[in-house]
Order: structure tokens, then sequence, then C-alpha cells
């Protein structure tokens, strides 16, 4: 639910993707009156999106995922990344 609009806009927002593992463009998002609405409208935009995706687009937002929680993990603990850390590692 959107929060801080004027009333007579939609109160519901939606938003359809993932980086990396896809460009900018590619993502999509919109408003609707009803949750319902907005829930059918990111659903049809998420099998669209969904069907120009490949496994390595999945794979590059997992990676993504989990450098990011290493990083923080490590930054917890006052240590730096190593500039040469990958996921699996």
């Amino acid at each position: 639910m959107r929060s801080g609009n004027p009333r007579d806009t939609d109160l519901w927002e939606w938003c359809c993707g993932f980086y990396p593992g896809s460009h900018p463009g590619e993502c999509s998002g919109g408003t609707a009156a009803t949750f319902d609405q907005a829930r059918a409208d990111f659903e049809a935009a998420w099998r669209l999106f969904l069907a120009n995706r490949t496994e390595a687009d999945f794979q590059a937002w997992r990676d993504h995922k989990a450098w990011t929680a290493e990083k923080y993990r490590r930054f917890d603990r006052g240590e730096r990344m190593p500039h040469d850390w990958r996921p699996g590692q």
C-alpha cells in the first residue's frame, strides 16, 4: 500500500523485476485502486518478465545476494572484503 500520496490516487503500487540479472528497462511497475487489481497486474508482468530470464540471470542475482550478505557479515566483525572474494568461497 502506498503512503503519503493524495487520497484521489491509486492506493496500491507494484514493482516487478530484479537486479542484477536484468536490465533496468526490463523492470516494470504500476499502481491500482485495489489490492486484487495490483496483484493481477503484477502477476501478468511477472509472467512476461520470467519468459525473458535465463538461469544465468537468476545466478547473477543469487551471487550478488551472497556477496552482499558476506560483506555485511565482515563489516559487522570490523573486517574488509577481500578484493577477489566470490560467492561459494
